[in-house]
C-alpha cells in the first residue's frame, strides 16, 4: 500500500526468533536523519555518505523511505514510520508476529527490526500495481493464487481463533463515541453514530449466518499493497497492518472493492460478474492444490464463493469507513478522509439491499 497507505485483537499466531528492537525515534516530520541513524546499526557496512533514500508519497496512514547504496536496490531497506495515533486501530506487537507468521511461510520479506515508531524490512521489487493491473488475466490469476497461499496457512496447533472483525469494529465504534465532536464536524452524507452502530448490529448477526470459513486474511488488499515482479512472474503482498484470522469472503471482497481505486475511489471499476469468476476459479484451484486435493472446483462451490463475496462487501465498506472517521478525527496527513468516509458508507448503503437478496441456486 511503492506505499498507498490506508491510513487486529491478539491472535494464537506461532511465534517466531525475536526481532531485533532499537530504541531509535525516527522524525516524522524529517525522516532522513533517523534512518540513517538506523542503516548505521543494520548495514554498518555501508559508507553512510554513499546512502540514497527515496521517500514513497503516496502512502495515507504511514511514511515509507528506502535506503539503499546500489542504484537496482538489490539490498535496500525499507523504513516505516508509523503515522499519527494509528496505535489506536493497529496493534503493533500483533502486526510484527503476523509478519514473522508469514515470512515462514514465505508469503513476507524479511522483517530486520522494529524501532520506536516504526519497522524495517526487506525491499521487495517490482511493480506496486493500480487498478489497471488487477483485473488483467494473468495478474488476476497471481493474485487469487497468493492470496490463496494465505488462507491455507494452517492455525497455530489446530486451534482456529474468531475472526478479528467484529473486535476491531467495536472498538472503532467505541473510539468515535468517545471524540464528542466528530459528530458536529461530519459532512452531510456521512450517517450518524448512532446510525452506524444499528448497522454494526445487524452485521454482526447478519454475515455469520452466511458460514464463510475463518482463515488467515491479509485483510487490507488494496492494488499499492501488490507487488508484481515481472522478471520473476509472481506477486507479492506487502503491509500486514490489518492481517489476522478473519472471514475467507471478507479478505476477497476487501480486495475486489479496492479495484475502485482509493485517492478517488470510482466504484463503475468494480470487478463484473464475469470477472469475480475467473478470480475465484483460480483461487479455488489453487486452494485444492495446496490442500492436496485433486480436480477442479465445482461450478457450485465457485458460485457459493460469489454469493459470500458480494454480501462481505457490505463489512469492507463498514469498516474503512469507520476508519477514515478515525483518520479524519486523528491523522496529520494530507488525505480527504471525510471525503473518502462518505463515498465508502454511500457504497455501503447502494448495494446492501441488492446483495443481501442474492442466494444459492439449488
Amino acid at each position: 500500500m511503492g506505499e498507498q497507505r490506508r491510513p487486529r485483537p491478539h491472535s494464537p499466531h506461532s511465534a517466531g526468533p525475536a526481532v531485533r528492537a532499537l530504541s531509535i525515534t525516527v522524525d516524522e516530520q524529517n525522516v532522513i536523519p533517523g534512518a540513517l541513524r538506523l542503516i548505521r546499526e543494520l548495514r554498518p557496512a555501508w559508507d553512510l555518505r554513499g546512502v540514497h533514500t527515496k521517500l514513497f508519497t503516496d502512502g495515507i496512514t504511514n511514511k515509507l523511505l528506502a535506503c539503499y547504496v546500489d542504484s537496482c536496490m538489490k539490498d535496500a531497506v525499507l523504513v516505516r514510520i508509523y503515522g499519527k495515533r494509528t496505535e489506536l486501530f493497529v496493534d503493533r506487537e500483533d502486526e510484527v508476529t503476523s509478519f514473522q507468521l508469514l515470512r515462514t511461510h514465505g508469503c513476507a520479506p524479511e522483517l530486520y527490526c522494529t524501532f520506536q515508531n516504526g519497522l524495517c524490512y526487506e525491499f521487495i521489487r517490482g511493480l506496486a500495481l493500480g487498478p489497471e493491473h488487477v483485473r488483467q488475466p494473468h495478474i488476476l490469476r497471481l493474485i487469487a493464487h497468493e492470496m490463496a497461499k494465505y488462507h491455507c496457512i494452517p492455525a497455530h496447533n489446530g486451534c482456529l481463533p474468531k475472526a478479528v472483525l467484529w473486535q476491531k469494529l467495536n472498538k472503532y465504534l467505541s473510539i468515535l463515541h468517545t471524540e464528542e465532536e466528530i459528530q458536529d464536524r461530519l459532512l452531510a452524507g456521512i450517517p450518524s453514530l448512532k446510525v452506524l452502530e444499528g448497522e454494526l448490529i445487524w452485521l454482526q448477526k447478519y454475515l455469520p449466518s452466511l458460514e464463510s470459513p475463518i482463515v488467515l486474511c491479509h485483510n487490507d488488499l488494496l492494488c499499492k499493497n501488490v507487488i508484481y515482479n515481472e522478471e520473476e512472474g509472481h506477486v507479492r503482498f506487502i503491509d500486514y497492518e490489518y492481517a489476522g484470522y478473519n472471514y475467507q469472503a471478507y479478505d476477497i471482497a476487501n480486495h475486489f472493492n479496492e479495484f475502485a481505486g482509493v485517492s478517488e475511489p470510482d466504484y463503475r471499476l468494480l470487478p463484473d460478474r464475469e470477472t469475480q469468476l475467473e478470480w475465484l476459479w483460480h483461487y479455488l484451484c489453487a486452494c485444492r492444490r495446496l490442500k492436496g486435493e485433486e480436480g477442479e472446483p465445482q461450478d457450485k462451490e465457485v458460485d457459493h464463493l460469489l454469493i459470500q463475496v458480494n454480501q462481505f462487501v457490505l463489512a469492507s465498506h463498514y469498516f474503512w469507513g469507520l476508519w477514515a472517521l478515525i483518520q479524519y478525527r486523528f491523522s496529520d496527513i494530507d488525505f480527504n478522509f471525510a471525503q473518502y468516509a462518505m463515498l465508502r458508507f454511500k457504497q455501503y448503503f447502494h448495494v446492501k439491499s441488492r446483495v443481501t437478496e442474492l442466494r444459492d441456486v439449488k
